[in-house]
């Protein structure tokens, strides 16, 4: 194992690379030794709290020390991640300096790194081209945050631009590190620092992303960087009546196979019509599973996914008149992104948000998910429950490995329901025409033809279904 000594606000810390890290780094060391290695990208795959963004800043800071690199540029999706990259750089002793090529701004001497956003790398221009020249050298380490939103269309030359930037920028640097937590997308483009391979399946060739080191989620778990989730789902029957109102159809949640009566089944399972609703038995559940997490986890916290922002305003009236603090965030607000930020700061006891709680947000004391929407892509659903697998320095110190779980309450889509039994697997990105519609096809088909190992636990109003499946870690099967 690797250590590294810092000395923080007159503090001595003393920071332990996790095992994966450690591999980062001599992967690094070998990459940058082998003399003649033409393949200058690396990407790593590794989900929310693996340690992305320290791995990446402990491999510099190791190869700086060996004389093998000297400075270090990132570039982001986010401003709102900018400062956790800055946070994380000072924790180590690195300068790093928030670069705005809209201002024009001078690249100041005396620092370690650079860091923009993809959004302001797109707007370069003949001025900021030539002060990057001391960085465009050899002895710089590129790094792409979330690697995934760096498409590239090789049949759309004029197609997205973030990529194509990326990669005039990098061009002369000796090495570029991708690191992303979700290693697909919807599109199906390939995507920078990324290494392509083909293989045959079937009848036909396809071309399939293959990191250079992946973090799978479950190894994270036993190592105990993670949190564990435990999935309850909640079961019920959605009354559908015919055109003509001649006789009324009951459909289960949890076995409808017919994709538009599923679609249907959901939209009105996350809707609060009635004090009997499954969306209000499942918030219900969910807020007492908080409140029994309280009990070991003071500042615990739950994160509850709307619909839009009509359904957030109804789940948030609710959870207010059962005397709890909420916040509502939603991508409306010009404060939308502070606000997020400063959640693990804050006394809230909830946070309701619409499509605003993704990639780069943390707060480790998020303990309880509820997934009330009707978008159900797998990189949506995984995005939402991840943010409850976090660990906190002081939880740590806490918790013997494994770590107390998490829990994500949900309603039993059977799609949902397949995400869930392969979180915590890393499955390769294939790079092919309509490959997402492909894949959310057999998974639904796969899904209507098997049934499923749940366990109902709760015949209320609807059955909570605990996930009890192979890929789960088995502290999980109490």
């Amino acid at each position: 194992m690797l250590s590294f000594d810092l000395v923080i606000s007159g503090n001595s810390e003393q920071i332990r690379p996790r095992n994966w890290q450690t591999q980062l780094i001599q992967l690094f060391r070998r990459r940058l030794l082998r003399e003649g290695d033409s393949n200058r990208d690396l990407l790593v795959h590794a989900g929310p709290g693996a340690g992305k963004t320290l791995g990446a800043l402990l491999s510099f800071q190791a190869m700086k020390k060996e004389g093998l690199l000297s400075r270090y540029m990132v570039f982001c999706h986010r401003n709102s991640i900018i400062s956790q990259w800055i946070e994380s750089s000072e924790r180590i002793g690195l300068k790093i300096k928030s670069l705005d090529i809209s201002q024009e701004q001078g690249i100041p001497n005396g620092i370690d790194g650079l860091i923009l956003s993809y959004q302001s790398a797109s707007r370069t221009n003949e001025n900021f081209i030539r002060n990057l020249k001391d960085w465009s050298s050899k002895e710089t380490l590129a790094i792409a945050d979330e690697a995934h939103h760096l498409g590239i269309d090789p049949e759309e030359p004029e197609g997205p631009v973030w990529g194509r930037t990326f990669l005039d920028i990098t061009k002369q640097n000796r090495i570029r590190l991708g690191l992303t937590g979700t290693p697909f997308r919807a599109d199906n483009l390939a995507f920078c620092s990324a290494r392509k391979i083909t293989l045959p399946k079937k009848d036909e060739l396809i071309e399939q992303i293959s990191p250079d080191l992946c973090v799978e989620p479950k190894d994270l778990i036993e190592e105990g960087d993670v949190r564990p989730l435990e999935f309850h789902f909640l079961d019920g029957f959605v009354e559908h009546s015919r055109p003509d109102n001649t006789d009324k159809e009951f459909s289960s949640i949890s076995r409808e196979n017919r994709e538009s009566w599923r679609a249907r089944n959901l939209r009105r399972a996350i809707s609060f019509s009635d004090e009997s609703s499954i969306a209000l038995n499942l918030l219900i559940k969910a807020k007492k599973k908080l409140e029994k997490t309280r009990n070991s986890h003071k500042n615990a916290a739950g994160l509850v996914i709307a619909r839009d922002i009509e359904h957030a305003n109804a789940i948030a009236k609710i959870l207010k008149e059962n005397g709890d603090n909420v916040e509502v965030v939603h991508s409306n607000e010009r404060n939308a992104s502070e606000r997020l930020a400063n959640f693990e700061k804050a006394d809230s006891l909830w946070l309701v948000s619409v499509d605003m709680c993704s990639e780069g947000f943390d707060a480790p004391r998020l303990r309880v998910v509820a997934y009330l929407t009707t978008v159900i892509t797998k990189s949506r659903f995984i995005q939402a429950i991840t943010r409850a697998v976090r660990m906190s320095c002081s939880r740590e110190q806490l918790e013997n490995v494994p770590r107390d779980p998490s829990y994500v309450f949900a309603p039993a889509d059977p799609v949902l329901m397949e995400y869930a039994r392969s979180w915590s697997i890393s499955k390769p990105y294939l790079i092919r025409r309509n490959n997402y519609l492909d894949q959310t096809t057999e998974l639904f088909s796969a899904s209507s033809k098997v049934c499923l190992p749940l366990e109902a636990i709760n015949h209320q109003a609807g059955e909570i279904i605990r996930m009890r499946t192979l890929e789960l870690p088995d502290f999980l099967k109490r």
